[in-house]
Order: structure tokens, then sequence, then C-alpha cells
């Protein structure tokens, strides 16, 4: 059935519940989910009662925060209840972050103790770290157990776990003594003990680790899950991938927003106001704007030497734009290797070593064909063209320079680097740029 016919039928009157419900199991969650973003939501909650109580949570949890809260409030209790209490725990205390406080009152009041209990303590962690994204739902086996009371375990409480590929073992006060998967599990004897066949160096991290330090080992070791333990290396918990695609989404939509000038935001572009596209970009626009002053200045005290040589005024444009497109370069290239712990800050002397060979190459390169250019298209002036290029590799140069070392400066003051991409990097190039321009030209020409 293709999108169309798809949506003449779930927008036919009236409604054919039979034909939806055999359709709707037939398809996935997360494509459900998405056909709901764009159906009235009265249709929406006629078709989504239609769902099995396991399936639509699924959905529920697949859908825009927005969408969340208006199915919310036309829900009756029982059936909020019923949602949230399918939940995985991360996905409803993802739920109930996005809420309102009236709806996070009705939603905890609605369901099960156990899981309001799950709830509030996972809201407690601090934001963006580790036990913030966990789940609790999965599989925990005894050391002493054998493969077949393992096998009977996972039949019996799989279903509700967030992963039953990955187990954890655990002693009697559930401290973490190895991991086992079920590859293993299905290619070992069923009277085997779990404690003989267990990983017992597993990797796994502290409820306060940084979100983004889970995601680099994620990358690093290819893991589908990772244990989260207590100071006292308790098992709490475990990160499934899912969650942390989830979190190298958002991080890398940050640092873009951050790389241009732009205070981050968590809503989609569509859904966020005016006004609040105007304020995260007002106050960086500000800021820039202001900087450029310090541009303005430089200028105005080199009056006299352009009043002497008019035509110096011709080549600021290029030496400025070249200048901040060189520091944008290498900054760009330093925060993202930092973002994927490529670079460290112990390397900042081999970064700025090669950013410096690489500007003099890079500086040398386009000073020459510039010479060509200035000197056939100015009279063949060869002390003006040369001036020029100087000028030209100089600031090159020192804009690799600094477009290096400034986003590793930030990261030492424990700034985000991101903040020293393309809008800061170009505004300090180019003043910078015009005080070496001028006083080149000062000292070669004798203006």
């Amino acid at each position: 059935m293709t999108e169309k016919e798809l949506e003449n039928l779930f927008n036919a009157e009236p409604v054919n519940p039979a034909m939806l419900k055999s359709i709707l199991l037939d398809m996935n969650t997360a494509d459900i989910a998405e056909l709901f973003e764009d159906l009235k939501i009265e249709k929406v909650i006629r078709v989504f009662r239609l769902l099995p109580k396991y399936t639509a949570s699924e959905v529920f949890s697949n859908l825009e925060a927005d969408k969340q809260q208006i199915l919310v409030e036309a829900l009756t209790d029982t059936e909020v209840g019923e949602i949230i209490n399918n939940l995985f725990a991360d996905d409803a205390v993802d739920f109930i972050e996005e809420m309102p406080a009236n709806a996070v009152k009705r939603v905890l009041r609605n369901v099960s103790p156990e899981k309001r209990k799950v709830i509030n303590q996972l809201l407690q962690y601090p934001e963006d770290s580790a036990g913030s994204i966990m789940t609790t739902e999965y599989i925990d086996l005894p050391e002493k157990a054998t493969v077949k009371e393992a096998f009977d375990l996972i039949r019996a409480t799989g279903l509700n776990k967030e992963t039953i590929y990955t187990c954890y073992v655990i002693r009697p006060d559930r401290q973490l003594i190895g991991i086992v998967s079920a590859k293993t599990l299905m290619l070992s004897a069923l009277t085997d003990k779990i404690g003989d066949i267990m990983d017992s160096n597993p990797l796994f991290v502290f409820t306060a680790d940084d979100q983004e330090m889970v995601a680099g080992l994620f990358k690093k070791y290819g893991f589908l899950a990772m244990p989260v333990v207590d100071r006292e290396r308790q098992l709490v918990g475990i990160i499934t991938v899912d969650d942390i695609v989830e979190i190298i989404e958002e991080e890398n939509t940050e640092d873009f927003e951050k790389m241009s000038a732009l205070n981050p935001s968590d809503e989609p572009y569509l859904k966020t106001s005016i006004f609040a596209l105007t304020r995260n970009r007002i106050l960086w626009l500000l800021v820039l704007m202001l900087s450029a002053t310090v541009t303005g200045g430089i200028i105005s005290s080199f009056q006299d030497a352009l009043s002497v040589l008019p035509i110096l005024v011709a080549f600021i444009p290029m030496l400025m734009d070249t200048g901040g497109n060189a520091g944008s370069q290498a900054s760009t290239l330093i925060i993202r290797g930092m973002a994927l712990g490529e670079i460290e800050l112990k390397d900042i002397v081999k970064v700025l070593w090669k950013e410096i060979r690489v500007g003099i190459f890079c500086g040398l390169g386009l000073g020459a064909v510039n010479f060509l250019r200035v000197y056939f298209m100015n009279g063949r002036n060869a002390a003006l063209a040369f001036m020029v290029s100087l000028s030209l590799s100089a600031t090159v140069l020192m804009a690799k320079s600094f477009g290096c070392v400034l986003p590793m400066i930030a990261k030492k003051l424990r700034l985000d680097p991101a903040i020293m991409a393309a809008p800061i990097i170009t505004t300090i190039i180019d003043g910078a740029s015009l005080a070496v321009y001028f006083s080149v030209a000062k000292v070669m020409l004798g203006i």
C-alpha cells in the first residue's frame, strides 16, 4: 500500500477500524508515529485507540513532544497510565522532561508506584549525565546460575526489557562483576555456570559521567548497550545505542549552531517561534557587530596612509575574506577533531606547528598568484604587488595559527570550543589582518 493510499484510508469517513488495525499491526511503530504527525489530533486519537497497549506505547515514544502532550490531554487517566507504564523508563523520563508541570502531575498520579519510583530516581540525575539517559529495564543474572536457568529467566522477563542481547552478572549486593552475551549463552552447554562463561572485565560508566563521553565509548568499542554503576559499582541501569544515536545528533546540532553564532535550541526549526529564533540569533549578532568597532578603529587610524595611496582600500575585502576563510578552515578541523577525541589539549604544540607549516605553504601559494594579479592589473607596480602579497601571506599564516589555537584555549577555559568557529575567528582575523596590512604598507611603501 502506497503512502497516499494509507493517508486516504486514515482520512476516510467513516473509518474502517478492522482494516486500519490490520494495516497498523504490520507497520513499524516509527512509521506509524510519522504518519500520525500529519493527521489531525481527532483522527490520531481514534486510530491510536485501535492499537494494542504495547504497540501504542512504542508509537507514543516516537511522537514529537507537542503531539505527545496533545494526546495525553485528550486521553483518559486510565489510558495515560497504561501508556506510561508500558514505556521503558528512559522514554518515560524523556517524555516527562518535555511536559508542563500540570501534565507531569497527572501522568505521575496515574502510573504504578514502581514506575513512579523509577522515574523520580532518574529525574534526580544531572542533565546530560549517564544517569539521566539510562534505563532500568535490563537482564541481570547471578553468577552461580546455569545457562538453562538464564534462558528461563530471559523467557519470563525479556519482553519487558530494553535488550536481551547482553545480560549483566551481579552479586547479591548488586555489584557488577561481569557480562554475558546472548551469543555466548546460545553456544554454551545448558549446565555451564554463568560465572564460568562471563566476561569478568566489563567496561562500564558511572551515573555522573558526561553523556558525550559515553557516546565516545560507544563509538570506540561498537557497543549496543553499556552498564551504568554508582560509586559502589552497583549496577543501576544500562544505556542503549538508540539513546546514544540521539545524543550524538543533539551534540552535533548544538555544535553546528554554536559554530554559526547561534544559541542552541531544542525545538525543530518549523516549530520554533519567530521571537525564539530572534532571541537565539540577536545576541551573537550584537556582539559581532560591536566587535567590528575594532576593525573600524584600525582603518580610521590609518587614514593618512589611505589618503596618500587610496588604492590600498581596494585590497581590504580580499585580505579580510581570505584571512577569515583560512582561520575558519583551521578552527573547523580542530573543533571537529576535539569532538571526535582525535585531538587533545596536550597536542596543542603539535597542532600549532602543523598549522604553521600549512599556513606557510598556503600563504606562499596564494601570495604568488596574488602578486601576478596585482602586478598586471595595477600598472605593473611591483612594489605594490609585493606588499599586498606579503600581507596576504602573513594574514593566512596568522589566521591558521589563531584558528587552531583559539578552540583549544576555549577548551582549557572550560568553554565550548565550537564558539571559536567561523564568526568569532573571522572577526578576530579581520582586525589582525588590517593591522598587519597597514603596518607592512607603511614600512614598505614609506607612507
